[in-house]
């Protein structure tokens, strides 16, 4: 099959666009820089240059090449992972992911694609007992920036599964981990925040948080090829509060335990979305994905081994 991968050089992008092309697919990587273009070439896919926000450039790219299937991962977040730099970015995401997004959507349309897939969110579900499905609704009514970034992803989703003649599937991804995340244990920004006692458990830490290895996801994404239409949450098999992936996570990396903050601290230090994060969010249920994308996450690693990473 010949798929367009867009944000083919991001976090994702890299791990999948190397899955495909195992997979023997046909791959066209779509990058706004050329350095992002070689370096998919490099690796045996197309590498192509355009600006998403470049309507007229996006539909004359896609015409084209004339991809079967187009996948967006298109995504424009900060490098560093702070409350400051995520509410400066918020802005910038939010046009690529409906401006750009839509151009993606609409040109595929044109250009007789037959699947389309997008990335959504698994972590975003609103409060409720146990493990969230694809059933539940997201949390519109969290705090100012969550919920925005929920407006967006639901409009993301309208978009793409209402659309009659391109069947669509939107993957609701985990918070990513793994090579080239905020996760990265090497130079991620949460891991060199852990280092440093930056990231500290607020309040209870009762949030759940659900993960999931970049490289997983990108296996699901591939599987998504082939799947039924609809939405899929792929997240890992370990949803866990904040209280306990944190130090897990801080131990594993050879870090002291990581600080603690009361909500109001944390309130008037790191902002409202910051307390939500860490207090309300509502771990994702994988089963849907597992039986029909054959999904299969590998343990969050630093749950299964304690022991502090080599140096």
């Amino acid at each position: 099959m010949k798929v367009l991968v867009a944000g083919a050089t991001g976090a994702i992008g890299r791990p999948l666009v190397s899955a495909l092309l195992a997979k023997g697919h046909e791959v066209i990587g779509m990058s706004s820089s050329e350095n992002g273009a070689r370096s998919l070439r490099e690796k045996g896919a197309w590498g192509e240059v355009a600006n998403a926000l470049d309507e007229n450039a996006v539909l004359a790219l896609v015409r084209r090449v004339k991809p079967n299937a187009l996948i967006e991962e298109l995504t424009s977040l900060p490098k560093r992972y702070t409350p400051e730099q995520m509410r400066a970015a918020s802005d910038r995401d939010r046009n690529v992911r409906l401006v750009g997004r839509r151009n993606l959507h609409n040109a595929a349309r044109a250009a007789g694609a037959r699947r389309y897939i997008v990335q959504s969110t698994g972590f975003f579900y609103g409060p409720g007992e146990g493990l969230a499905t694809e059933k539940d609704a997201l949390a519109v009514n969290a705090s100012p920036g969550v919920a925005g970034s929920v407006r967006t992803y639901m409009q993301i989703e309208e978009r793409v599964l209402s659309a009659r003649d391109l069947p669509g599937v939107a993957l609701r991804y985990g918070f990513f981990y793994g090579p080239g995340t905020y996760q990265d244990l090497i130079d991620g920004s949460v891991s060199e925040q852990v280092r440093e006692q930056a990231y500290p458990v607020i309040g209870s830490g009762g949030g759940v948080f659900s993960f999931v290895h970049v490289e997983d996801a990108a296996a699901a994404t591939v599987a998504a090829l082939e799947s039924d239409p609809g939405v899929y949450n792929v997240v890992d098999d370990d949803p866990s509060e904040m209280s306990v992936w944190l130090p897990a996570f801080a131990r594993f990396l050879g870090a002291a335990e990581p600080p603690h903050l009361s909500q109001e601290e944390a309130l008037q230090k790191a902002g409202a979305d910051a307390v939500y994060y860490a207090t309300r969010l509502c771990g994702a249920s994988n089963g849907l994905a597992k039986r029909k994308l054959g999904f299969a996450p590998r343990k969050l690693e630093w749950l299964s081994k304690p022991k502090a990473a080599a140096s």
